[in-house]
């Protein structure tokens, strides 16, 4: 379910740059901006609450940038246009890369509960 709720957020996330031709027409777009802030979000929030022992398997996703880009958001930080610039270019994709690998390999954590 949580893998889930990162292949939704990120999917969304992705038709909503799909017409944005650059950073400066995303952070001149206010309520685009707000959606896929939103939806970062809910990705640093869920993989906050993976379980120990699948994030002890991650261990190449970055956990401190998605830890500090969650504390930001939240807590409505500025200026953050570098942090949700780095989360759409890097964090995103290259989690969802590396969830799909362990996935791959270890099909068993992704049955029930995650």
């Amino acid at each position: 379910m949580q893998y889930d709720i990162l292949k939704g957020s990120a999917h969304s996330m992705a038709v909503l740059l799909t017409h944005m031709q650059s950073e400066v027409e995303l952070f001149a777009s206010p309520n685009t901006l707000e959606r896929v802030e939103s939806y970062l979000l809910v990705m640093a929030q869920t993989l906050a609450h993976l379980p120990q022992p699948l994030r002890d398997r991650l261990v190449q996703v970055d956990w401190h940038g998605w830890a500090c880009l969650q504390k930001l958001l939240e807590e409505d930080g500025q200026p953050r246009r570098a942090e949700v610039w780095y989360g759409i270019q890097s964090l995103v994709p290259a989690t969802l890369e590396l969830i799909a690998k362990l996935r791959k390999q270890e099909p068993v954590w992704f049955e029930i509960g995650f």
